[in-house]
């Protein structure tokens, strides 16, 4: 089903940031059937468990993709996958989210453990926060925040929470090196959560994907410029997609 992509959302904000996209890449190609499926509802922080339960909902013979915690959720189910799946397409989505010894482009570690304790104190106002770092770069961020804040779906904080552990446990570069189907990574030049220079990083990992970067964008980038990430993508799937 190569005329079939489906996306996955970053972390808690659900499937309202991804619909500008999906409605601009209807409007490129009448053909591609654009869908958007919410990440799994689990209170584990296993990224096997996520993966069965996505594994077990979604097509096989698609294309692949997502946002933030999507896309890389996307890159370990393309990875298990391999024949059974198109291809990939992240969007703001650093390989491992947190810094390693071998991947410094990405958020600090105790940056990141500040924001795990803070959630689990403060579930809402650190949620907040969060909406302020994906609309960080913006030419109006907190209207931006707000927009995201306010389709926010209502979860759980232990849903929320496992979410965002997995979040900082995942590496998904053995993936993206297992994976032999065609990959597009796009950044955010702007991004307040995962640094630009992730896309470098990651076009040394794999010189043979395709890696962009939209200079003057944030983190939720899907809402500042759909049409200009749906130009991308639709050039993308025509051209390594229909080989």
């Amino acid at each position: 089903m190569r005329d079939r992509l489906i996306l996955l959302p970053g972390w808690g904000m659900g499937i309202s940031p991804l619909e500008p996209l999906a409605a601009a890449l209807r409007g490129l190609d009448e053909y591609l059937r654009v869908e958007i499926e919410p990440l799994p509802v689990l209170d584990s922080a296993l990224v096997g468990h996520w993966l069965d339960a996505l594994d077990s909902t979604l097509p096989d013979n698609v294309w692949l993709g997502g946002w933030s915690l999507g896309g890389m959720l996307a890159s370990e189910l393309a990875a298990r996958r391999g024949d059974r799946c198109c291809g990939l397409v992240t969007l703001a989505s650093n390989p491992s989210f947190v810094c390693r010894d071998d991947w410094p482009t990405a958020m600090p570690n105790a940056t990141f453990e500040a924001f795990i304790s803070g959630f689990a104190e403060a579930p809402d106002s650190t949620f907040k926060r969060f909406s302020l770092l994906c609309s960080q770069g913006a030419v109006e961020p907190r209207a931006l925040a707000q927009l995201l804040l306010g389709a926010a779906p209502k979860a759980q904080p232990s849903t929320l929470l496992a979410g965002l552990k997995l979040l900082g446990q995942l590496d998904v570069r053995p993936a993206l090196q297992t994976f032999n189907g065609p990959q597009l990574h796009v950044f955010a030049g702007a991004d307040g959560l995962v640094p630009a220079e992730a896309a470098g990083a990651l076009l040394a990992l794999l010189p043979d994907v395709e890696v962009g970067l939209i200079e003057q964008a944030c983190h939720a980038f899907l809402l500042e410029a759909p049409h200009e990430l749906a130009a991308a993508i639709q050039v993308f799937l025509h051209e390594l997609g229909d080989d």
